[in-house]
């Protein structure tokens, strides 16, 4: 990290945060309706931070092998992980007592996508994706011509996208036959994301680069210029901008006015840092964007800021996950190296732009 204003600052995780080691890869972060922090591990636990006492962990074995996505379940007080044991579980945050949801043995549950407006989630096992409601129940099964990389519901939870080689398939979140909308580009499509106003749906590709459609018409929009993958993206409050990693800054491309991002350039945030932009999360109020480096460091960006805060200083490898308390009050960040840290930010004022 070069960025001169930081240079001799303390950053944030160590004047505000609490640190745990967990001993494994860190896939994902979320914070239940309770406050507890929930993370999915390499090594198939699933591990609740926090509570009564700030310092608590409780791990429970989950998947004979390795997490390889997580999702709040809707009622906010458990996490859904699918793992390479080809099965999907339910795991509540103090009982421990996991309820297998589904199992394909042979094949990878990854990804997941939950709803909390309908209550409804989806589980991907290689071209297959499997809706279920509220209590567990399978609604449907939705197949695909490829292996599925990405899945998403749209903000009412009606509608199921799910991306794949060629594109993407745009289902009916219900039970009964149905033909699928197609949405395509050529080239591999990994992650997913839909806008929060349900205009817009953005992959991440295979190649450097993102490709987004307008779902009211299917109009291409190409987001391109990315020296790396894309491997996180994350909207801002209201959908106004979409944060992107994938570059030695965060790429933030915007979205409001009549045309989204067709013809528009992106902003470029925190400049000054070395290597790539792995993680980034938005904050769910302020036009605020933490984001994470493949050489552990972890900043601030800010619309209309120039300068960057520091949250975590080099090392511990990678930034694999970052994550928001809905309330906006508290971040969580985990590492490739096991290391999980979560800061109160109600004792850090969001700086003004």
């Amino acid at each position: 990290m070069t960025l001169a204003t930081e240079q001799g600052k303390t950053a944030l995780l160590d004047r505000i945060g609490i640190v745990w080691s967990l001993g494994a890869y860190v896939v994902s972060l979320a914070f239940l309706n309770d406050g507890i922090l929930a993370a999915a591990l390499g090594d198939g636990r699933a591990v609740f931070l926090g509570g009564d006492r700030a310092d608590a962990i409780s791990a429970v074995p989950v998947h004979d092998g390795a997490c390889l996505s997580m999702a709040i379940d809707p009622d906010g007080h458990a996490v859904l992980t699918g793992g390479d044991d080809g099965r999907l579980v339910r795991t509540p945050d103090a009982s421990g007592q996991i309820t297998e949801i589904l199992s394909v043995p042979g094949r990878w549950v990854e990804p997941t996508a939950v709803s909390p407006a309908s209550g409804l989630c989806a589980a991907a096992t290689g071209k297959a994706v499997h809706l279920f409601a509220r209590d567990g129940a399978r609604i449907a099964t939705f197949d695909h011509p490829n292996t599925v990389g990405g899945l998403a519901f749209d903000p009412k939870g009606q509608r199921l996208a799910a991306a794949h080689y060629g594109g993407v398939s745009l289902w009916s979140a219900k039970s009964g036959t149905q033909e699928p909308r197609r949405l395509a580009w050529p080239g591999s499509h990994l992650a997913l994301t839909w806008s929060l106003d349900g205009k817009y749906i953005v992959t991440a590709m295979q190649e450097n680069e993102l490709h987004g459609w307008r779902v009211r018409d299917g109009s291409d929009i190409r987001l391109s210029g990315y020296p790396a993958k894309v491997k996180s993206m994350s909207w801002l409050p209201k959908g106004r901008y979409l944060a992107t990693g994938g570059a030695e800054s965060v790429v933030c491309w915007p979205f409001h006015g009549k045309d989204g991002s067709l013809d528009k350039a992106p902003l470029d945030l925190g400049w000054g840092f070395e290597g790539v932009v792995t993680v980034v999360a938005a904050h769910p109020r302020h036009e605020l964007v933490a984001a994470g480096y493949e050489d552990g460091a972890i900043i601030f960006v800010q619309i209309g800021r120039l300068h960057p805060a520091l949250i975590k200083g080099p090392g511990d490898g990678p930034v694999t996950a970052l994550a928001w308390s809905a309330d906006g009050h508290d971040l969580a960040l985990g590492m490739e190296s096991g290391l999980v840290g979560h800061l109160r930010m109600s004792d850090w004022r969001v700086p003004q732009a």
